[in-house]
């Protein structure tokens, strides 16, 4: 192949993948589209003309809070972020982000078989209600049928110990999982999809106002779960590692450790199925709601 159409092409995955990729997913996405190209050209080409994928960078602001009144869960995960099969183990967290309009907040919950965002919300607030609307969605996506403990674990935060937040996990028969205080590791998986998240969409883009802000956040997070590509599922999307579980699903192990499940199982209430994953080609349609980016010159321009 040409050098020139090469670089096209490169171009284009990096377009399409929120400039995110560096040269290991942007040489796997190209094989995955049929492009034969070794990798070494791949990464000799993107150094040539500085093409590199999302850089981390910046501290953290605090959100989490911890109410020391609280009445906490005890830890099932024990930083064993793994799991069997489907709905076995979500993971969720809440973060901040900025725009001209002001301080505005993102909660999630990630399956992590998958690696899927199975909810999520987006407000000017980061109460209670913030987290319960990113747990009711993903409840509302379960499988039906589903015949094992699900463990929802996060931080010690106090929209996580709250009474409202236990009520609704007690109601659908999820065990509630909080880790320690003050140790990113008892949730790493969460705090690692934030870092991810701030880096591929939030950093180097100017944000003019929160719908512009919430828009795109929609677009990425359909892109994460069935175009991005995740190193810990073999470099394929969440859309795809997802049906990849054929055999029945068994109780997490660990999970036989804690007597107190018993006293928390109730019936599983279940909702309609998942709609269909999308295409989950490497080279997508590009966000139409991206912000003015450094990598992309023309829309740069505007800021």
């Amino acid at each position: 192949m040409a050098t020139n159409g090469c670089l096209s092409q490169i171009r284009e995955v990096q377009t399409a993948n929120y400039y995110a990729y560096g040269y290991r997913r942007t040489w796997k996405a190209l094989k995955r589209a049929g492009v034969d190209v070794g990798r070494d050209r791949v990464t000799r080409l993107m150094r040539a003309h500085g093409i590199q994928g999302a850089k981390r960078r910046g501290k953290p602001w605090r959100t989490t809070i911890a109410d020391p009144m609280a009445r906490r869960r005890p830890d099932l995960v024990d930083r064993d972020f793994t799991a069997a099969g489907p709905d076995q183990l979500w993971v969720a967290d809440f973060t901040y982000l900025r725009c001209h309009e002001g301080l505005v907040f993102f909660s999630f919950v990630i399956d992590v078989y998958s690696r899927r965002i199975v909810g999520w919300q987006f407000a000017s607030h980061m109460r209670t209600d913030l987290v319960l609307d990113a747990l009711r969605m993903a409840l509302s996506q379960r499988r039906p049928g589903a015949d094992v403990e699900l463990i929802h674990h996060s931080d010690a935060g106090a929209q996580y110990t709250s009474w409202a937040f236990t009520q609704v996990l007690d109601d659908h028969g999820v065990l509630g999982s909080i880790g320690s205080v003050g140790d990113a590791f008892d949730n790493a998986l969460a705090e690692s999809f934030v870092d991810s998240f701030k880096t591929e969409l939030i950093t180097d883009r100017v944000w003019r106002t929160r719908t512009q802000l919430e828009l795109a956040i929609v677009e990425y997070v359909g892109w994460f779960n069935h175009a991005r590509r995740h190193e810990a599922l073999g470099d394929r999307p969440p859309s795809a590692s997802k049906n990849r579980h054929s055999r029945p699903l068994q109780t997490r192990g660990r999970l036989r450790r804690h007597s107190y499940i018993e006293i928390f199982r109730k019936p599983i209430q279940t909702a309609s199925a998942e709609p269909s994953p999308a295409q989950t080609d490497a080279c997508v349609r590009p966000p139409a709601y991206r912000a003015a980016s450094r990598h992309d010159p023309q829309r740069a321009q505007g800021r």
